[in-house]
């Protein structure tokens, strides 16, 4: 980081820093510029380096200043880097962005020019990446573009795109009325639920099936799209308008619903609305064969439970687990801390002194690099999710022991660095549901590809990543129903969001997957087809049987339990080969 010259004589940074105290109404918050920028930090507001991004002009720089400024001042930053990383909140930013940069407007009406150029900026951005962004970032920024009363490009005039805004068009408006940071997440949510309803096809929208290739959960970025008009004759904003580029939050982004991956795969072989003949009919019987597809995911719950437990339960269950795997947890220590030791880069000028460089060092006087520093290592960048199956099934001891393994494995995986999850599902009745569905039954609508009609799905986060309470694990429970498939995209998709060089995905069931009003052949064969498109995105994905050996029939990597008593001694054992393996 350096501070830029203002060719009067004085720094640029410092006259931001007097203009930002003056917006703000707080003395002693400083301007500061970084590649890494833009972010609001408590007391200091960081800009994009500006002579490290080619040269951005100043007016771009204060427009960046003011919308920060309006989110220190109307945004609550703390609800939005509470949300998991992702297109939920993505939208969110842009939502509230809108909201608070309209606010310092009505404050200081002479920003509009300097948010103004922000916007072109913005725009010119956008289309220098826009062959490379993913369709749910292309989404994010039109509805950008909407809430500023910006139209589209032709290039950015996409089929699919555009179909989504004029399916969501009460959202964008509610979006554009938004009056706090919590209504901009909940409107965020709602659009994203919106969505994923088109792309599943809950919503009738013959447009929105031009693209079947991509949705808003595609993960490779599209080379190309097809606009409306073959020109790419770009417009850019009008002056007047104003807002941020497109979010680059540093927390990252995982969208916090049902239908993850895995759903992108079957929606890559859906034929488009306009498709017909027996072609047509034969690639969407294949893809109602491959993927369980719910009747709506706007019903399914999530709920996060992390340090939502009694502290002496949790005492008492972690005391429990600590005395079956503290063994294992040691040895596992030791075998990492030996693996670490190796690994020096000698010959270094600071450092700890290398002892079998001491004698060169007495006997060259010109000797000057007799240290060490350790490598830098990856061993244990590796992120952990545990998913419990919560069904019916699972009442009794098998829950018990389910906590208990939950409880020492994620305990030692924090006491040795390890970031960790966990996470549990099942699907319960729902009567919105039902009443959903009694309405397309009597509308006489074709719901042959459903699989999933009356239940909802129950997901809970008992302990998400980077949380260091971990008492929520103590309130893991029972429900129903297991729609394995969808459980398991929603847990990958928020374990590849998260950071790391490794994710370990472990599974535990004890059946075949079921619902109460779903084709058993689907389920599984829905289980398999996601279970593969997890292993194609590099997650190690394992499945543990309790008391079953079912999980042989879906997961290449399987340990089948067949006394509970062992249930967490084994998986500790499993779970510690992996992390030991390079």
């Amino acid at each position: 980081m350096h501070a830029p010259h203002d060719t009067r004589g004085f720094t640029f940074e410092s006259t931001l820093s007097k203009v930002a105290r003056v917006l703000t109404g707080q003395y002693g918050v400083t301007v500061a510029f970084s590649p890494d920028g833009p972010r609001v930090e408590p007391g200091r507001i960081v800009i994009p380096d500006y002579e490290l991004n080619g040269g951005i002009e100043r007016d771009v720089l204060i427009g960046y200043l003011d919308l920060l400024v309006a989110r220190a001042k109307h945004a609550s930053l703390a609800e939005l880097d509470a949300l998991p990383a992702g297109i939920e909140a993505k939208l969110a930013q842009v939502i509230d962005d809108r909201r608070v940069c309209g606010e310092l407007l009505d404050e200081y009406p002479g920003a509009r020019w300097f948010i103004g150029k922000l916007r072109v900026h913005a725009a010119e951005r956008v289309r220098q990446r826009w062959s490379k962004l993913h369709w749910r970032d292309r989404l994010v920024w039109l509805v950008e573009r909407a809430l500023w009363d910006e139209p589209p490009t032709r290039t950015e005039a996409v089929h699919s795109l555009l179909a989504a805004l004029h399916a969501s068009q009460d959202l964008l408006h509610e979006a554009h009325g938004s009056r706090s940071t919590a209504q901009s997440i909940a409107t965020a949510r709602a659009l994203v639920s919106r969505v994923r309803a088109l792309s599943a096809g809950d919503v009738n929208s013959m447009v929105f099936t031009a693209d079947p290739v991509e949705d808003i959960d595609t993960e490779t970025a599209a080379s190309s799209s097809a606009p409306l008009d073959d020109e790419d004759d770009t417009v850019l904003p009008d002056h007047d308008s104003a807002n941020s580029p497109p979010s680059d939050r540093s927390g990252g982004a995982q969208a916090e619903n049902a239908v993850g991956m895995g759903q992108s795969l079957g929606d890559a072989q859906q034929p488009s609305a306009n498709s017909e003949g027996e072609a047509g009919a034969a690639v969407a019987n294949t893809v109602r064969a491959q993927l369980s597809i719910p009747l709506a995911t706007e019903f399914d719950e999530i709920a996060d439970l992390t340090g939502q437990d009694d502290s002496a339960a949790w005492r008492e269950l972690r005391a429990q687990a600590r005395a079956d795997t503290a063994p294992l947890k040691e040895k596992l220590e030791r075998a990492l801390s030996a693996d670490e030791r190796t690994r020096w880069r000698r010959e270094q000028e600071r450092g700890e002194i290398d002892r079998t460089a001491l004698a060169k060092l007495a006997t060259s006087p010109g000797y000057r690099t007799p240290f060490r520093t350790q490598r830098a290592h990856k061993g244990r960048d590796v992120a952990v999710t545990l998913l419990i199956d919560r069904s019916g099934s699972m009442a009794g001891r098998k829950i018990e022991l389910a906590r208990q393994c939950a409880t020492a494995l994620c305990d030692a995986l924090t006491q040795l660095s390890f970031d960790c999850e966990v996470l549990g599902y099942c699907s319960v009745e729902s009567e919105p549901m039902r009443q959903l569905y009694q309405r397309q039954l009597a509308a006489g609508a074709d719901l042959r590809r459903y699989n999933r009609f009356v239940e909802r799905l129950d997901l809970k986060v008992y302990k998400r990543f980077g949380a260091t309470d971990l008492s929520g694990i103590a309130r893991i429970d029972c429900g129903h129903e297991n729609p394995d498939g969808e459980a398991l995209a929603w847990a990958a998709a928020r374990l590849a969001d998260h950071q790391a060089s490794r994710r370990i995905l472990m599974v535990f069931s004890d059946g075949y997957p079921s619902t109460g009003d779903g084709d058993p052949q689907v389920l599984r064969s829905d289980l398999r087809e996601r279970v593969a498109a997890i292993g194609q995105r590099g997650i190690e994905l394992v499945g543990i049987g309790v008391l079953t050996d079912a999980v042989e029939d879906f997961y290449p990597h399987n340990v089948v339990v067949s006394r509970l008593a062992e249930l967490p001694s084994t998986v500790f054992s499993v779970l510690s080969t992996m992390l030991l393996k390079r």
